[in-house]
């Protein structure tokens, strides 16, 4: 998102914004880890991106980077099983990963409880890999536009998975290379001043360009005897292109993607992984979707409908909705277009400049075989002590908030 600007602070009733919205608010901050019988599942775009490569190894090479350290908080704090952190910098050798689990979440932060995970995933991503392409069409090749993914070093803006639970690694499925233009019916962009449709890329980028701006994964989690699978993505934002909407139409796409993954043969057969394996998920399978999606079901710059393609499909469970009492509260102080919105404020999941303003972008979505015992959103309230570990702008984290729901697999043991 674009650097923040100046925000209108204009305080509204609070019974006005509970009363615009019938959801119930639950709280930010779990007590406790899921509990017995149950796996919490989690989404949190970190906002562990650097402006150089090898920058946040450099940070994480020792135990004293503050946001860092606040980070490794919320984790701890919110204790999930299986925690999706993206904006999170790849490296080829993984040092990021390990040292972020050795001398972070590994250490007591502020007097939160150390937390474990001996397993994890990581993997290249598309921002930053120069195409050697003109994607951008603004008449010269190269730089972060023209990158596969938006980014100025292969890498930057990466994903990785942490677990406590067993991840099936021989079994993971990477979409890096997937080509756009293999997507049947796909959103691709349009030059307005030509009557051709879909020709903002000319025939020689359509043979090339990605779908994924960082990459699509399928990580089978093993939690006791049984499969799920980690559907983990970030889409790019709906912004920051021209006419052509081509960001908007990207993000679509990737979000469709998922929702044709999910859904039988008929559906994915279009499919092929890195491997050049074909096909989607196994009818059946067990499956989370999480990620920042960067679409908002009602509000925000997104194409209408992009993330319904899977908050609608029959295939994903229609569990709780992740809210919390913080994000009600930065909508009434906040003002501005927070206060046009149609979508719950509770529902909110990441603190943007105006525009857009405080939207959903956020999601952890099982599938229906997955009962949602508990959702939420960590935004704790301005009288909360841990508020100061999410704040306001300049943010001490991220302005992202962690997403966790806790759901019960069946047969698991």
């Amino acid at each position: 998102m674009p650097n923040r600007t100046s925000r209108q602070l204009a305080a509204v009733a609070a019974t006005a914004l509970l009363g615009a919205s019938s959801i119930a608010v639950g709280s930010s901050q779990p007590a406790e880890a899921a509990p017995p019988g149950s796996v919490r599942f989690a989404t949190f775009n970190a906002s562990l991106n650097r402006a150089t490569q090898g920058g946040l190894v450099a940070d994480l090479s020792t135990p004293d980077n503050a946001q860092a350290r606040t980070i490794a908080e919320i984790v701890q704090r919110n204790r999930p099983d299986v925690v999706l952190l993206q904006e999170f910098d790849h490296d080829a050798a993984g040092r990021g990963v390990d040292l972020f689990a050795e001398n972070y979440l590994g250490r007591s932060q502020d007097g939160a409880d150390p937390i474990e995970y001996p397993y994890s995933f990581s993997a290249p991503v598309n921002t930053g890999v120069p195409s050697g392409l003109d994607l951008n069409g603004d008449g010269t090749v190269g730089g972060p536009d023209d990158a596969w993914g938006f980014g100025v070093f292969p890498g930057q803006y990466g994903m990785v998975v942490y677990s406590r639970h067993p991840i099936a690694v021989e079994d993971v499925r990477t979409f890096q290379l997937f080509r756009w233009a293999d997507m049947p019916g796909a959103l691709l962009p349009d030059d307005p001043s030509t009557p051709e449709p879909a020709d903002f890329f000319d025939a020689e980028e359509l043979e090339q360009v990605r779908l994924s701006s960082k990459s699509h994964w399928d990580v089978p989690i093993r939690i006791g005897q049984r499969q799920v699978h980690l559907l983990a993505s970030h889409p790019t934002p709906p912004v920051f292109d021209g006419p052509e909407d081509r960001n908007g139409r990207r993000n679509s796409d990737e979000i469709r993607f998922w929702s044709d993954y999910v859904s039988g043969p008929s559906a994915s057969r279009y499919v092929y992984d890195d491997e050049g394996v074909r096909g989607g998920l196994r009818p059946g399978s067990m499956f989370v979707v999480a990620g920042d999606q960067n679409s908002d079901p009602e509000d925000g710059d997104s194409l209408p409908g992009s993330i319904s393609q899977l908050l609608d499909n029959p295939k994903v469970g229609s569990g709780q909705v992740p809210t919390s009492e913080g994000a009600v509260e930065a909508t009434e102080l906040q003002g501005g277009p927070n206060l046009l919105h149609t979508a719950p404020p509770a529902q909110d999941t990441a603190d943007f400049a105006e525009p857009p303003g405080n939207i959903r972008v956020d999601y952890v979505l099982p599938s229906r075989q997955l009962r949602t015992v508990d959702a939420g959103v960590f935004w704790p309230t301005s009288d909360d002590p841990l508020s100061r570990l999410t704040g306001t702008f300049p943010f001490p984290s991220s302005d992202h908030r962690l997403v966790w729901v806790d759901v019960r697999v069946p047969g698991a043991r």
